[in-house]
């Protein structure tokens, strides 16, 4: 049996639980590595994939041996091979987080279940620390995303659209990687200081600013960057703001380490904004894997403890409304004594 689904096992015993319904496709694929729709469940007896036979040859193909899961076409079960799946099984756990109170009363219903138990998210905390072969996906695609803006700096010329460049953007993802892990954020001028612009069909001028936010997938495993820079020049009254975002960022960065308090990181790159009378409006950072935000989230509302081979984001921002914004981000692994940025382009002033 793969070592997900051992630790899976393994944890519903020590929680009392006989069996599990997983729903959720990104922790289905985590554990699985199973891309197609359907139902994992995990019985006494067996690992079970319930999905319809558009999928059956992609399942087997993904599958081995050593998977030891068992796959069904739901076309071909009756209703009495429902009710036998949790046969003897007291309590089952199910995802609360994702599953509707609907879909609860059909699991109820359609498997017969006496208890049907919240896991309390589990799987996602476990998702929160990578191993070897998804840190090297993730490598893969922050490297395309270092090569992507590279790229992008030396297309961008005044005249462009915010439309035309992230298309340009997805284009090199498309054709490097798997795709975009998120919406492609181009924006320039005043609608920098919207954190979740969406690109538009305004056209990139002299002494503009531009923040572009974007990232790609390998094997699932998404990157997250984001760079602030300029064309033609750096307004006055925007360097300052710029150099703010930038210590912070790089603070941030040489703290982050294993058993860091997330709260705290964030409360300080807050503070040291409220004293230059600004604020930081979002999270700090997240969690990046199968997801583009996952646990943790780094903020002043959520505390939590930073584990070695986790991987998140470093990316304070300071937003002045109307008038531009400036953001500065890295997808960072922890490691027990620092961190590492896995997104390496320059920080440095940079003019186009």
């Amino acid at each position: 049996m793969n070592g997900k689904m051992q630790w899976l096992r393994n944890k519903l015993l020590s929680m009392d639980l006989q069996g599990m319904i997983v729903s959720n496709p990104v922790n289905i694929r985590y554990l699985t590595n199973i891309k197609a729709e359907g139902l994992l469940l995990v019985t006494r007896k067996e690992n079970i994939f319930i999905t319809d036979g558009r999928y059956i040859e992609d399942v087997h193909n993904t599958l081995t041996l050593f998977d030891e899961i068992v796959v069904y076409d739901m076309m071909g079960l009756t209703i009495d091979d429902y009710e036998n799946f949790f046969m003897f099984c007291e309590k089952v756990g199910f995802e609360e987080n994702y599953v509707t109170y609907a879909k609860y009363k059909e699991y109820m219903h359609k498997f017969k279940i006496n208890s049907l138990v919240e896991t309390e998210g589990m799987i996602e905390k476990q998702r929160m620390i990578k191993d070897e072969d998804e840190i090297e996906s993730i490598k893969k695609a922050c490297k395309i995303t270092d090569e992507c803006y590279t790229y992008i700096l030396n297309y961008i010329k005044p005249g462009m659209t915010e439309k035309q460049i992230a298309r340009e953007i997805d284009d090199y993802y498309y054709k490097h990687s798997e795709g975009t892990s998120f919406e492609t954020i181009v924006a320039s001028g005043e609608n920098t200081s919207k954190p979740h612009a969406i690109p538009t069909e305004r056209q990139i001028q002299e002494k503009d600013i531009i923040t572009i936010d974007m990232g790609c997938k390998i094997n699932g495993y998404c990157s997250d960057m984001t760079r602030t820079f300029f064309i033609g020049e750096i307004p006055n009254d925007i360097k300052p703001i710029y150099d703010l975002v930038l210590k912070n960022q790089i603070q941030t960065l040489n703290d982050m380490k294993e058993n860091f308090n997330t709260k705290l990181l964030a409360k300080m790159v807050d503070n040291d904004f409220r004293l230059n009378n600004f604020d930081l409006i979002h999270a700090l950072g997240h969690g990046v894997g199968l997801d583009i935000h996952e646990a943790p989230t780094i903020s002043i509302k959520s505390e939590n403890l930073l584990k070695e081979n986790m991987v998140v984001t470093d990316e304070p921002g300071i937003y002045i409304a109307g008038k531009f914004g400036v953001r500065i981000e890295d997808t960072v692994l922890i490691g027990k004594g620092g961190s590492e940025p896995l997104t390496e382009s320059s920080k440095d002033y940079i003019v186009i």
